[in-house]
């Protein structure tokens, strides 16, 4: 550069990234979005349109929140946001780029509008939508049949949208296309960040600091109380455990319907935590993690137990049955089968030792294979092509 000519910045890209989920409401995707977005301040000036959830908000410095008011009415554990055309296309209208979470009324308003404008639109798929709601509802089956065939169609025609989809696993790239959508996808797989999702130095100290009798052994849950979680499943396995082993407790930490919640509060050796905005003092007190749900695509709750070395069973669910390997790195147990699931349990109470070499090989997968640093390379890589 010749002397004396001045230096110019490139200018920031303006981001719109619009979600269902955030927090302070804390979900996989609220997870997602505070891990990445504050590597991509860097190079856009980023806008993120969600729900105004109650609660005090994570302080993200440099990006501007635009939030969108609550419906009256739940959908499981999950409260709609109202359907803000006006706002939202306004936001559209600022943006180079939109970056979609959900298909909820802020992620669908924001498709339909990126789409009327022509405005670069991709997607992240979080879950299979049209496997979520059912499960999520308490309705009978067949209304749950018939919110399987609108869900579907409803995501279809939104998917369809878009000019590129991010998808965590292959398994989603396969129901898309059975789905009938055949809009482009690119594989960005999700991870955790096991520089901050450590075990504990001391295990008898992190139960301790939590009020927790050391001498337990602490079978626990994080994540989302949700009916397709199915934790009633996890609950029913830890009565029959108390019939024959005194000496374990039930940590359950998140926040969720009533219904679910009023399972474990103030009931003999389990702990219900609530919502927590670091959960690594938690996880970090448990000695094996336990995943009961009926539908995940990645379940970044489950990286997480392995990432702190927890002895992890689960059920074979999305991405989980691909990176968990029976007595390798975990175990299985069938979905809904609680009996199954205590015996499971029941063998690891009797096998610390067993424990330990899940949990270690649980810890060695995540730090080879799922790393927050890969996924987020992947990401801003997507993103820079448009």
């Amino acid at each position: 550069m010749a002397a004396g000519l001045p230096r110019y910045s490139r200018m920031k890209r303006k981001l719109l990234i619009a979600t269902d989920n955030f927090l302070p409401r804390w979900d996989g995707i609220a997870r997602f979005l505070w891990e990445v977005i504050p590597s991509l301040m860097d190079e856009y000036e980023i806008t993120v349109v969600a729900p105004r959830h109650k609660g005090e908000v994570a302080n993200l410095p440099e990006i501007r929140m635009v939030w969108i008011g609550l419906l009256p009415f739940r959908i499981g554990d999950f409260i709609p946001a109202r359907f803000a055309w006006k706002t939202i296309s306004q936001e559209v209208d600022n943006a180079d780029l939109v970056w979609i979470q959900t298909i909820g009324p802020i992620g669908s308003t924001a498709i339909r509008a990126s789409h009327k404008k022509g405005k670069p639109l991709i997607a992240f798929a979080h879950s299979i939508e049209w496997e979520l709601v059912p499960n999520a509802l308490s309705s009978r089956y067949f209304r749950k049949k018939i919110a399987y065939h609108l869900t579907k169609r409803l995501a279809a025609g939104l998917y369809s949208k878009c000019h590129l989809i991010m998808v965590p696993t292959y398994e989603v790239i396969k129901k898309f296309e059975w789905a009938g959508i055949r809009t482009a996808h690119v594989l960005v797989h999700l991870g955790t960040n096991p520089e901050h999702f450590v075990p504990p130095s001391s295990k008898v100290q992190a139960k301790e600091e939590l009020g927790i009798n050391p001498s337990h052994t602490v079978i626990g849950y994080h994540g989302r109380l949700a009916r397709e979680k199915d934790l009633y499943t996890l609950y029913r396995a830890f009565q029959r455990l108390l019939y024959s082993h005194k000496e374990v407790t039930l940590l359950i930490v998140g926040d969720g319907i009533e219904e679910q919640k009023r399972l474990f509060k103030d009931k003999p050796q389990i702990i219900y935590a609530g919502q927590q905005n670091d959960v690594v003092p938690y996880l970090q007190a448990m000695d094996i993690f336990v995943l009961p749900s009926l539908t995940e695509t990645t379940s970044l709750s489950t990286l997480e137990a392995m990432s702190v070395g927890l002895a992890c069973v689960v059920t074979k669910v999305g991405y989980v049955q691909k990176y968990i390997r029976e007595k390798k790195n975990g175990l299985f147990f069938p979905k809904r089968n609680s009996l199954v699931l205590s015996l499971k349990l029941e063998w690891l109470l009797k096998d610390p030792f067993l424990r330990r070499r899940l949990g270690d090989e649980a810890r060695k997968t995540v730090v080879e294979k799922f790393s927050w640093k890969t996924t987020v390379r992947r990401v801003k890589e997507v993103l820079g092509r448009f």
